[in-house]
């Protein structure tokens, strides 16, 4: 259907019911999508009763479709309900709607009814079934399946009790919608760079405007007419003084203000001498000039309004607007370029310049004042006008006359049309608009600036009262919104279109951000945090280059803090680097968090982003994470020192964890269970084991640590302790930056046995060697051939190895493989359940697997099963998902991955395109992800590549100077790519 047409009301019932049914948030005021939009943010409310067929498949699920009905010619009617079941049922947690999206006000009364009925009957809460069946009777939401009514319970009942009450559902859904309104206003924060770039000046006379090129150079000219050409940085490019020294017994000329014709590259100056001056913008040479103007041009504008056509008005002391519109622009300046010379300037009178065909002048007396402002917006095709006094503050206007006033028109004709055969002298008695044809507001005590955006149908106005009103700008009656914040007169507006921003100075150099759909501040810039001061002379907003300019004392630049551009082909899943992930099997949800304290979850089957939370200003950096026992509460642990418990799905949080005292960075953080109970440990860098009992039902909101282990106390490490692993029934052990680790009794806290990593001979006397062990893993199997017992400890060693250690019978060391091809440090460590395969992640982004099944202490460099790089810096999170046969990863370059077992990449969550977990046509494989296609490390080692100044070094950057001696790796050659399918079976042929 072409677009604008309206499309004719269904008569089906079912969707006139849901048509225009908004969700709880909407209705509270928050964020919907408009009318007809898909939306693939899951944030975005929608309505189950609205048909998702409709929406545009991904490219993925329609070859599905057809590789499954391959042998039929096509799809009948008849057919079309039986595919759509299948494709939802494929997809159902890829594009379901969730229930807590979908519920309104209304159904939120019919809830609180049936949970009332309960209550009445003795019972103050419900259990899963119940809840299901109060579910399907109050809400109209016929594709709701029974696993997503229990999903939202579990949500609710975090703490596995088996009942919610009333008033459970309803904290759950206020806590959600406050965080999602959150996750809003933090994607909408803004500031400005202070202290501001500044340029002194040092010539003490006031800048009268200032105005920028498309290519970001900013002009300005000073009142006597010096104009100086700058840099976006504010580095002075050009300076030239515009003005020949009159003569010794008359006062030098002066400029009111200037503006810029880009589009024929000249330079436009209002002079006190009722000139309007035109100078070549690149050179500043003379152009020409318009003289002889009636009333002095207090400010000036310039508009383009069509191919070869422009309008040029001007504002004076008498109140009026002077219009003069010109066609054939190009000839007609070229015309009068040549023209005889006043001090060496073609000029031309403007009583001459109106005989031309080419031109029509129009004087419209407007104010009852001085004009403070004027400008056409060619989006409006109107002139728009400001004054001081209150009966006319701000005037819209047409340029000529729209409605019937035949004797003005005719005689504006005759005096602008046909004076150059009637020869008639030009008439500078002003004109009065219909009232028709303009738009008054009247406003206390004037204005003095203001903007206009056709986008945003906004007017937004300012002036001594110090107040920011926002207008629709084709009814003047009451403004739309008031904007209080400035403690002096506003000097300046400009409308940010594009960001939906408005941009305001005051008199006192208070610059603000304000949002219009909001209308709030965003941010403030006070005269001492960015160091203007002085009285404001003149400012302007550069869209090109995202910086506020102001001329005051000194030139100022404020620019707003811009987040990094991303290449258009890199995916990212955060704004800040991850520093852990992890996979609740409970939801099926992927849970990242980054060290700007930023939680999201996502669908695991899909790589949607379901929530997001966190990342207050006063929030700690989140260092680690992991689940409870049932995967429904999330625990983080931060620099502040304590643990956090979350509820994931609605971003309350729970529980704060911490012990009195100094505390320190947490490292790592664990859920163990000994025996029937449960405690959450965290170790850091305070050296010890802070041990919580967790206890869901103690409603104190800080719970302090158990008593710490007397062998911690006099026997635990000596240095910081960096991760920590749990063995069930009753081992943990704990690793430290000096290289110990220790395996410890979690049930009578005692230590059970200690290790130091080994060195080599040639690694011993290397300085600055890095011995500390960043993960460690226990591996269960009775395959483990070279162990004493079933249980091996394994823990990350020095360049790239990984030690097997035997922890029963008081320990002892086993042996050593290097996993890291390059001699990089082995961050994450992760396993399968039913295999023996270990899954190694080092610091630049690689991953490899091996089989320690056929482990040998004799073979130092085992070959890997497979390997590939996932990521282009250090990897934080590695967790294998067995139940789906997929790794997960995350990373300091932002991302959270998804990979098959083999290494094929399925996806970045967040991307634009969601994915099927078991449908492997929707992965992105074989493509990999652009950056690490592009990435120097992931490239073949070429001869031209391989120079020990550029490549070595790029591989490790921080090698010691003994270690910079040793030969290269002959495995720096064997870098390569994920590896399809064939690869693996190409290698071990």
């Amino acid at each position: 259907m072409p677009p604008g047409r309206k499309a004719r009301s269904s008569s089906a019932s079912g969707r006139l019911e849901t048509q225009h049914v908004t969700s709880i948030l909407s209705e509270l005021g928050g964020p919907v999508s408009g009318p007809g939009k898909v939306t693939d943010d899951f944030s975005a409310p929608r309505r189950a009763g609205v048909s998702e067929d409709r929406e545009e498949q991904p490219e993925w699920l329609v070859r599905e479709l057809l590789r499954q009905n391959r042998r039929r010619h096509s799809v009948t009617l008849g057919d079309q309900a039986q595919i759509t079941k299948r494709q939802h049922h494929r997809i159902d947690s890829a594009r379901s709607l969730q229930i807590d999206e979908a519920i309104t006000l209304d159904d939120l009364q019919k809830l609180k009814l049936a949970f009332e009925e309960f209550e009445t009957g003795g019972l103050r809460s419900t259990d899963a079934k119940t809840f299901g069946r109060i579910v399907k009777k109050c809400l109209a939401l016929p594709q709701t399946s029974n696993a997503q009514i229990q999903g939202l319970f579990k949500k609710i009942d975090y703490s596995d009790q088996g009942r919610i009450s009333w008033g459970d559902l309803c904290a759950h859904l206020l806590q959600e919608y406050n965080e999602r309104q959150e996750t809003v206003r933090r994607s909408k924060q803004v500031a400005f760079i202070l202290p501001a770039t500044v340029k002194t000046l040092t010539h003490g006379i006031p800048i009268v405007n200032i105005h920028s090129t498309h290519d970001g150079t900013i002009v300005t000219v000073r009142e006597d007419g010096v104009v100086c050409r700058w840099s976006p940085e504010l580095k002075p490019l050009k300076t030239k003084a515009m003005f020949n020294e009159g003569p010794a017994n008359r006062k030098s000329k002066w400029a009111s203000d200037f503006t810029l014709m880009t589009e024929y590259n000249k330079l436009m100056i209002a002079t006190g001498d009722r000139e309007i001056q035109l100078y070549e913008l690149s050179t500043l040479d003379p152009y020409c000039q318009i003289s002889a103007l009636d009333t002095v041009p207090l400010t000036l504008d310039y508009g383009y309004t069509g191919p070869d056509k422009c309008c040029i008005l001007y504002g004076d002391t008498e109140g009026c607007v002077t219009i003069i519109l010109i066609s054939s622009v190009g000839d007609t300046l070229r015309l009068w370029n040549k023209l005889p010379k006043i001090e060496n300037m073609p000029n031309i009178a403007v009583d001459n310049a109106v005989l031309s065909p080419n031109v029509t002048f129009v004087r419209w007396k407007v104010h009852q004042d001085w004009v403070t402002q004027a400008k056409y917006f060619q989006s409006f095709q109107a002139v728009v006008s400001s004054s001081n006094e209150e009966s006319s503050s701000l005037v819209i206007g047409c340029v000529l006359p729209l409605t019937d006033a035949e004797q003005q028109l005719s005689e504006i004709r005759e005096a602008c049309y046909e004076g150059k055969t009637k020869k008639v002298q030009l008439s500078w008695t002003p004109q009065l608009r219909a009232s028709f044809d303009q738009t008054v507001f009247s406003i206390h005590k004037g204005i003095k600036t203001f903007d206009l955006s056709r986008e945003h149908s906004l007017l937004v106005t300012g002036g001594m009262d110090r107040l920011i009103r926002m207008w629709n700008p084709h009814f003047s009656g009451k403004p739309t919104g008031v904007l209080k914040g400035h403690c002096a007169p506003i000097v300046y507006l400009c409308i940010a279109t594009e960001d939906s921003q408005i941009f305001s100075v005051s008199t006192d150099g208070t610059a603000k951000i304000w949002h219009i759909q909001d209308q709030c501040c965003l941010f403030t810039a006070e005269p001492k945090a960015s160091g203007i001061h002085g009285d404001m002379c003149a400012c302007s907003y550069s869209s090109a280059m995202k910086s506020l300019y102001v001329a005051a004392d000194s030139m100022a630049a404020l620019s707003l803090k811009i987040r990094p551009r991303l290449r258009s082909r890199l995916t990212v899943s955060h704004n800040e680097p991850v520093m852990c992930c992890g996979y609740s099997e409970e939801f099926r949800q992927v849970v990242s968090c980054t060290d700007g304290s930023v939680v999201k979850v996502w669908d695991f089957d899909s790589g949607r982003q379901v929530f997001e939370f966190g990342g207050a200003s006063d929030s700690s950096v989140i260092t680690c994470m992991t689940f409870d026992h049932k995967g429904r509460r999330l625990i983080t642990g931060g620099n502040d020192g304590c643990l956090k418990i979350w509820n994931f799905n609605n971003g309350q949080c729970l529980k704060t964890l911490k012990k009195d005292g100094e505390r320190h960075e947490v490292c790592d953080c664990i859920f163990l269970k000994v025996h029937r109970n449960f405690f959450a440990i965290s170790v850091g860098r305070d050296r010890k084991i802070d041990i919580y009992s967790d206890i869901p039902d103690d409603l104190h909101h800080v719970q302090r640590p158990q008593p710490s282990w007397q062998d911690d106390l006099k026997n635990g490490h000596n240095d910081d302790i960096l991760c920590a692993a749990q063995c069930p029934p009753s081992l943990l052990a704990t690793s430290s930056y000096d290289g110990e680790i220790i395996v410890w009794n979690a049930v009578s806290g005692r230590i059970q046995c200690r290790f130091v990593g080994p060195l080599l001979a040639e690694q011993e006397n290397v300085e600055g060697l890095d011995v500390s062990v960043p993960c460690i893993i226990f591996l269960k199997s009775s395959k483990l051939r070279q162990f004493s017992s079933a249980t091996a400890l394994l823990s990350s060693g020095v360049m790239g190895c990984v030690n097997l250690w035997s922890v029963l019978g008081g320990g002892k060391f086993v042996g050593s493989f290097k996993a890291s091809r390059f001699q990089q440090k082995i961050t994450k460590l992760a396993k399968t359940d039913k295999t023996t395969l270990l899954y190694a992640a080092d610091r630049i982004g690689y991953i490899y697997v091996y089989n320690m099944e056929t482990f040998s202490p004799e073979i130092k460099s085992p070959q890997a099963e497979n390997f590939w790089r996932a990521h282009t810096s250090k990897i934080t999170g590695l967790q294998i998902v067995d139940n789906d046969q997929v790794v997960l990863t995350s990373s300091t370059d932002c991302t959270v991955r998804l990979w098959s077992a083999h290494g094929e990449f399925i996806g970045t969550f967040g991307q634009s395109e969601s994915w099927s977990v078991h449908i492997s046509s929707s992965w992105k494989h074989p493509a990999v992800p652009y950056e690490v296609l592009i990435d120097p490390l992931s490239m073949p080692n070429q001869e031209v590549l391989n120079s020990k100044t550029q490549f070595s070094e790029a591989i490790n950057p921080d090698k010691t100077v003994a270690d910079r001696g040793e030969p290269k790796s002959e495995t720096h050659s064997r870098l390569r790519l994920p590896p399809t399918p064939g690869d693996t079976d190409t290698e071990e042929d």
